[in-house]
């Protein structure tokens, strides 16, 4: 009875937390998801079109294209929000204190600078395809690749963010050691 009223307890403060979501937040996840479904939508027409027609609509290509380009680049802004980027943690994961907060603060530098380099090259690249339209829809191609350095600016952004908060985190709180029991029970949180 009383495992029920825990689980019961556990899934409202899920809840709640899943419930807090600001407005921005949603509005942006909604627009990564019409885009999604658009190219979605795009490719699956072109696909019918190609079945049924044999011959295909040349603009519904190209949007697509460039759909895809915007859900790569506004979902990695996403990813780099809930930290749900690739990272490879195998030997981060076993250090603890100073070394671990040394560590990471070279990674976080690393990732500032690489970051740097693509909003730098990403506004040239915007700026060399001013004058350049696409070949079927007409579009001007800054607009598509702007998408680059928008990215690279608001991971910027977070990875400062991140950077100011790591240096302001003593380092006996960085990755400090656990217990067995307490990454089991960790690890159960996480996944029920």
């Amino acid at each position: 009875m009383a495992s029920d009223q825990e689980q019961s307890a556990d899934n409202t403060a899920s809840l709640t937390t899943q419930e807090k979501t600001s407005p921005g937040r949603f509005l942006f996840e909604l627009f990564c998801a019409a885009i999604f479904l658009g190219m979605i939508g795009l490719v699956t027409y072109n696909a019918f079109l190609r079945y049924a027609f044999r011959s295909s609509f040349p603009p519904s290509e190209e949007w697509a294209r460039f759909l895809f380009i915007y859900v790569t680049f506004f979902g990695a802004i996403e990813a780099f929000y809930h930290h749900r980027h690739i990272a490879v943690d195998l030997v981060t994961d076993k250090l603890h204190g100073a070394t671990r907060k040394a560590v990471d603060i070279i990674a976080l530098l690393c990732s500032i600078g690489a970051m740097g380099l693509l909003l730098v090259g990403g506004i040239e690249y915007v700026r060399q395809t001013i004058d350049t339209y696409s070949v079927s829809t007409n579009i001007n191609m800054s607009i598509i690749n702007s998408s680059l350095p928008i990215c690279a600016a608001v991971a910027l952004v977070f990875f400062l963010k991140d950077l100011w908060k790591l240096l302001r985190t003593p380092a006996s709180q960085v990755n400090p050691v656990k217990s067995k029991e307490e990454k089991i029970a960790e690890f159960m949180k996480d996944n029920m």
